[in-house]
């Protein structure tokens, strides 16, 4: 639902008293610590402002200009923006045809708590504006369908991802982390998760079987397998989808029979791995050319 601009938004956001017409944002739903929003402005967005988290974001559209730390910033379409806690800064259109954006508003509490004994300090990225690769991807991947629901393992997963990317970009703040016993964990973990595909499965049973905090976990998991448990079991769940569908059973029972929380669940995940949603993937190979 969009919301208008003249209305409260999410806790921490300041508002122009003046919008133009036109203008509009909406929130999406976020998680514990984690808020979400899409935006478009035509002209003045924000007078000068500060927040208590992270603000990463990505510019859709136009120019997004501001001010930040006694330099003008211009963030233009597929540009992240990273702006740090308490650092005053205020929003508006570098173009007549305005901006559109999404930005992610993250507690400093988890990413402290992601990055564990990787680092030594929060990273500090000193370019607000930035087209690095990784960031870029990390920001999207929690901005994404923004309109849907996130659930716990998927916000832990976007945490992490956010966490290496901005960590990357500071080599300064990490420290060496030993890895004893991180191979064998993770094989635990990827053997359990195998067995558990048709379920929930929750961050401390995860933490229980490989005995590391989930973060950790994670960390050394995607150095094992190149990805993160979360993702390794929605891929493996989309894998026995596929088998489910070529038997031709319906999407709803497919879903549920693979551990979504619905069919739409099974929609997105599907769409995003795959590039077409399950029906159609259905139908493709029902009727090869």
């Amino acid at each position: 639902m969009v919301q208008s601009i003249s209305e409260p938004g999410p806790a921490g956001l300041e508002r122009s008293c003046g919008p133009s017409h036109g203008d509009w944002l909406r929130a999406g739903p976020g998680s514990d610590g984690i808020e979400r929003i899409e935006a478009f402005f035509s002209g003045h967005a924000y007078d000068p402002h500060r927040h208590d988290t992270y603000a990463l974001g990505l510019t859709l559209s136009g120019v997004q200009s501001f001010d930040y730390r006694g330099c003008r910033q211009d963030s233009r379409a597929g540009n992240a923006i990273v702006l740090h806690p308490d650092e005053i800064h205020n929003g508006r259109a570098g173009v007549e045809s305005g901006f559109r954006y999404r930005m992610l508003y993250l507690e400093p509490r988890l990413l402290r708590e992601a990055l564990g004994e990787e680092a030594r300090a929060l990273p500090f990225i000193s370019a607000a504006v930035s087209s690095d690769p990784r960031l870029v991807r990390a920001i999207a991947r929690g901005l994404q369908a923004i309109e849907a629901p996130l659930a716990v393992d998927e916000a832990e997963d976007i945490v992490l991802g956010l966490a290496e990317a901005l960590l990357a970009l500071d080599p300064s703040a990490a420290r060496p982390v030993g890895s004893r016993h991180a191979q064998a964990a993770s094989e635990r973990v990827r053997r359990f998760l195998d067995a558990h595909l048709e379920r929930v499965v929750t961050s401390g049973e995860l933490e229980a079987v490989a005995g590391l905090d989930r973060f950790a976990l994670a960390r050394h998991f995607r150095a094992s397998f190149g990805t993160s448990p979360y993702n390794y079991l929605v891929m493996r769940r989309l894998d026995r989808a596929r088998a489910m569908l070529r038997s031709g059973l319906e999407i709803a029972d497919v879903a549920a029979g693979c551990g979504f929380a619905d069919q739409s669940h099974l929609t997105r995940q599907f769409r995003r791995a795959f590039g077409v949603t399950p029906g159609r993937w259905r139908n493709l190979h029902r009727h090869p050319k």
